[in-house]
């Protein structure tokens, strides 16, 4: 008896997981920016893009970054804002590169220009 609750238990938290990790995009159709629009706004700003397809309601990139690095993304297809981005650093890159500067990025106290540490 004890086996088939801590089994019920535990499908019921994977459950949950699943249904809290939506990685969908939900934009209608008829709001879509052409992959045309998105190709040149992150060619003007000097990455390269090897690829972009449709995926689960999403687009996503794959292509290299201004510094070499390649990169996946995901991006809402409506607004064309990030949702995920997955860098594949160079020896040498570093997260640092893709904060914006203006902005402070503060985390646990620490100031914006402490550098990244591997």
């Amino acid at each position: 008896m004890n086996n088939k609750l801590l089994a019920f238990g535990v499908l019921s938290i994977l459950m949950a997981g699943n249904a809290l990790a939506d990685d969908h995009c939900d934009d209608p159709v008829a709001d879509w920016q052409p992959r045309d629009a998105l190709r040149h706004e992150l060619e003007s700003n000097g990455w390269r893009v090897r690829r972009i397809r449709v995926d689960d309601g999403c687009y996503e990139v794959d292509g290299v970054d201004r510094n070499g690095n390649r990169f996946e993304a995901t991006f809402a297809p409506a607004s064309l804002e990030i949702r995920e981005l997955e860098i594949h650093f160079r020896k040498g890159g570093r997260a640092a590169d893709y904060l914006d500067k203006d902005k402070p990025h503060h985390r646990h106290g620490a100031p914006a220009e402490t550098p990244v540490r591997r």
